[in-house]
């Protein structure tokens, strides 16, 4: 604030002038929105951008009084020129544009002494280093949160005498009392009605018992909602949608910060141990892009360069789910098929190399003991039948409706509670959902185990020693045919468990294929059904593609407002560049600077009366012919830094643009030249350019903005915004809903 209030104080301000920078830039939006908001200040877990800049810096002429002064400002880089607004979209092109200008500098330096080869070697190594990091702290942090879910789990039903901090499985691990019928039940391990009452016996310790799993999953839920709620509300849900939009190119500050991931991390062992009906996977991807986002900062390649973040990013998404999964190879796929906006051959081998870290780190704190990167792993290696392709495609069909209906009903009650007083409370809806959960699974054991427990469950081969209920076999040895196998009828516990099981329900919501069927190979470790995953895999995807083409994070993306550019679907409509293109026929002329006649308190003016992000720069107005394209964002931080550091610049100071100054009267305020702040080469397309065309540059290239021209003469802009705004209207759907809500 020093700074607002230096250039407040500093000679010749127009008092008034930036008044309305409260209601600044939006989502990179070049219209007016009334009661937008910028927030200059930048948070620690997202440092400001510093801008390299390497063109012309010669100042000419003396002082007021003496001849014409023209000042090139930006002599050295200025903290903050460069970078983005949050809630807005970054420019791929200058970024990309950046970084090669940066490689190629330092390999040019390389030659010219020992010390810069070094530093080039240094820089080249550092993305495999940073590959390292993430795969280290991913794999730490996902071994943690099974541990600490696993005992918070076992905690609802009991706790261990010999030790508090271990888990069911591992208190009775050291008993000597436990037999292999009864191998969860050994004297160290105490339900809450032994403690309570000295029993586990009778309908009394049963209703303790009881009382204690619906007390200990609404501790959990409180402490969880609360810590979200007041600490890092950017830490709820899985994380994924938000992800993909942030890898697309939008700004979201602080949702892959240090806070939030110290709460996701927390919270996410919390809300999973309350028995909720939700699993820690997609959460995790969340977790190991913060990972990423917070070791960029020690990198200054990544850190001053939001395109390569990104790349970073996508290989920490990778990490994630080779972490949720034990499936490397599945998340590189996964991050490839489902979050990635940018994904070039040199971002592949580095996701897998962060992938393979991760797992490799998961798998050396073995957290469930089994010495497998999941609790669920199976073995399977029983050859198929062609005719057993039928069950796998009715079972795809099954996922496919069932994915259909559970992605509308989800985002029908998202809706309600965003347009609803239901929203308001999400202390209260979380505990009376949590409430609900418990009372209902506590009956029902295999309800009341984890996820994992009861995907280990359905998973695990039945043998001689096995005391599940699913397992509950006869068996009925024939000593008279000895070359024949015994028939093993079902019992009543598999009965039983069958009709437990009727109440749970497992269902797949993504539209993934490729990657979802090596996931669940490195599952199961079988190349043997390859084949049936496959044909299960695109079969539902088939149909839930017939019964709507969003998949969950789409939909979730959709409904929230976000920036998001599909890249998946064809703009199939005959409109043209002018038909969206701003200002149309009846608007107010488009608002632009002209490259030297324009003093800084027009400029001024301007940027405190309107709120677009960015100016076209014209040769004049009369002419309207092109010059460039200059950030506001820029301009204010340049004329801010111009008041404070510079002697000289008042309100009638001349701003130019050129590379040399324009012919000034002796006696004139010294001039103030920008030129390195501006775009040179920014996009331009005719007025009868076919919107198929300007959609498909918008989502190859990543634009925020392009515009548009007629015989060299600017006519107006399109932004990110209005393509968006626009295909919604084609799709006859509310085009005011893309907007960051």
């Amino acid at each position: 604030m020093a700074l607002w209030h230096g250039a407040m104080n500093n000679r010749g301000f127009r008092q008034g002038s930036f008044c309305s920078f409260q209601s600044s830039t939006s989502d990179e939006d070049l219209m007016d929105i009334p009661g937008t908001a910028m927030d200059f200040s930048m948070r620690d877990d997202v440092p400001p951008l510093d801008r390299e800049l390497e063109e012309d810096r010669s100042y000419n002429g003396a002082g007021i009084g003496s001849g014409n002064r023209m000042m090139d400002f930006l002599e050295e880089p200025i903290p903050g020129v460069g970078t983005y607004d949050d809630f807005n979209t970054i420019d791929w092109v200058r970024e990309k544009s950046r970084d090669r200008d940066r490689h190629r500098e330092i390999t040019n330096k390389s030659k010219e002494s020992t010390w810069a080869l070094i530093h080039s070697v240094s820089d080249a190594f550092s993305g495999w280093l940073l590959m390292l990091l993430i795969g280290l702290l991913s794999g730490s942090l996902a071994g943690v949160i099974d541990i600490s879910a696993h005992w918070m789990t076992d905690l609802k039903e009991g706790i261990c005498t010999g030790g508090f901090w271990f888990n069911h499985e591992h208190c009775c691990w050291n008993s000597d009392h436990v037999t292999f019928e009864d191998r969860d039940k050994c004297p160290e391990w105490n339900s809450w009605s032994q403690l309570i009452i000295s029993t586990n016996e009778g309908a009394f310790a049963y209703i303790v018992n009881y009382f204690m799993y619906v007390l200990w999953a609404l501790l959990f839920a409180f402490l969880a909602v609360s810590l979200v709620k007041v600490f890092a509300p950017y830490a709820c849900g899985s994380g994924i949608p938000e992800i993909k939009t942030i890898l697309s190119g939008f700004i979201i500050r602080g949702y892959l910060g240090k806070w939030t991931l110290i709460i996701k991390t927390i919270t996410l062992v919390l809300a999973v141990s309350s028995g909720l009906s939700l699993g820690k996977e997609g959460p995790l991807v969340h977790v190991a892009c913060c990972c990423g986002n917070i070791l960029c900062h020690c990198f200054n390649k990544y850190r001053k360069n939001e395109a390569k973040r990104r790349e970073v990013l996508s290989a920490a998404a990778a990490a994630g789910v080779s972490v949720a999964f034990g499936a490397p190879i599945g998340g590189v796929l996964f991050s490839l098929e489902e979050v990635s906006y940018y994904f070039p051959l040199k971002t592949l081998w580095r996701s897998f190399f962060a992938a393979l870290v991760a797992a490799f780190t998961l798998r050396s704190i073995n957290p469930f003991g089994n010495s497998r990167l999941v609790l669920f792993y199976v073995e399977f290696h029983t050859p198929w039948h062609l005719f057993e392709l039928v069950p796998f495609i009715l079972l795809g069909i099954f996922g496919g409706l069932w994915g259909a209906l559970f992605i509308r009903t989800n985002i029908a009650w998202c809706r309600k509670r965003k347009t609803t007083q239901l929203g308001k409370y999400p202390v209260v809806e979380v505990l009376i959902m949590t409430a609900i959960t418990a009372i209902l699974a506590f009956p029902n054991e295999y309800t009341r185990m984890s996820t994992s427990e009861l995907i280990s469950e359905l998973f695990n081969d039945c043998g001689l020693l096995d005391s599940s209920k699913l397992c509950d076999y006869e068996n009925h040895f024939n000593t008279s045919k000895g070359s024949e196998l015994p028939d093993r009828p079902a019992g009543l516990g598999v009965y039983s468990a069958m009709w437990q099981l009727v109440f749970v329900v497992i269902g797949g919501v993504t539209r993934m294929t490729v990657s979802l069927v090596v996931i669940m190979f490195e599952l199961t470790g079988g190349l043997e059904y390859i084949v049936p995953l496959m044909a299960a895999a695109m079969t539902s995807k088939w149909v839930a593609d017939a019964l709507g083409r969003e998949g969950i994070y789409d939909a979730h993306i959709r409904l929230n407002g976000y920036p998001f550019l599909e890249a998946k679907e064809e703009f199939a409509h005959k409109t043209l560049a002018m038909d969206v293109m701003k200002p149309r026929r009846n608007d107010p002329l488009l608002t632009v600077l002209t490259q030297d006649s324009m003093t800084v308190e027009d400029v001024e003016t301007i940027i405190s009366e309107t709120t677009y992000s960015g100016f076209p720069v014209v040769v004049s107005r009369e002419s309207q012919r092109l010059v460039g394209f200059v950030l506001r964002r820029d301009l204010i931080i340049s004329i801010e830094n111009a008041r404070k550091r510079q002697d000289g610049i008042v309100s009638t100071s001349i701003i130019y643009f050129t590379e040399h100054s324009p012919p000034m009267p002796p006696y004139t305020p010294p001039t103030l030249k920008l030129r390195n702040i501006l775009d040179l080469s920014p996009f331009t397309v005719t007025d009868l350019t076919p919107m198929e065309i300007v959609v498909d540059i918008f989502r190859k290239l990543g634009l925020r903005q392009c515009l548009v021209t007629h015989n060299g003469r600017l006519l107006g802009i399109i932004t990110k915004k209005d393509v968006l705004k626009h295909i919604a209207q084609m799709a006859n759907q509310d085009p005011d809903s893309i907007l960051f809500n």
